[in-house]
């Protein structure tokens, strides 16, 4: 059988060769909500885009998961998901223009306009104040 080597080639583009990971496949859930998946894309699209790296990711990541079971939070994808989002949104205030107040006025912004919302129908964060 003929080969050949591929050490020292990139064989693969990693950020390509990925596939998409659907919230629902074939009727079960692969994350429990919605914003599980979404904080996970939000933290690659913005580690491809260069405002972190893997590793300050994975560092931000593991300190949040090591806090949450010094204080024996239950090992839950909600405890995970919980540390990914801190995580995500330490990074963001560390390395944008953004900071934790600005955070935390769209927190409530997004809150309020919930709050705000009839039943069933989508939510809409107004720009006006």
């Amino acid at each position: 059988m003929k080969s050949f080597s591929t050490c020292g080639k990139a064989i693969l583009n990693p950020h390509k060769a990925c596939p998409v990971i659907p919230f629902i496949d074939d009727e079960k859930a692969v994350f429990e909500e919605p914003w599980h998946a979404q904080v996970l894309a939000l933290a690659d699209e913005m580690r491809v885009a260069g405002y972190f790296t893997a590793k300050d990711w994975a560092n931000a990541l593991g300190a949040n998961l090591r806090d949450a079971q010094s204080l024996e939070t239950p090992d839950t994808p909600a405890t995970y998901y919980s540390a990914a989002l801190a995580a995500l949104e330490k990074l963001v205030t560390e390395n944008t223009d953004l900071k934790a107040g600005d955070l935390t006025i769209r927190q409530s912004d997004w809150a309020d306009a919930y709050r705000r919302t009839p039943h069933g129908k989508p939510v809409k964060l107004s720009v006006e104040k």
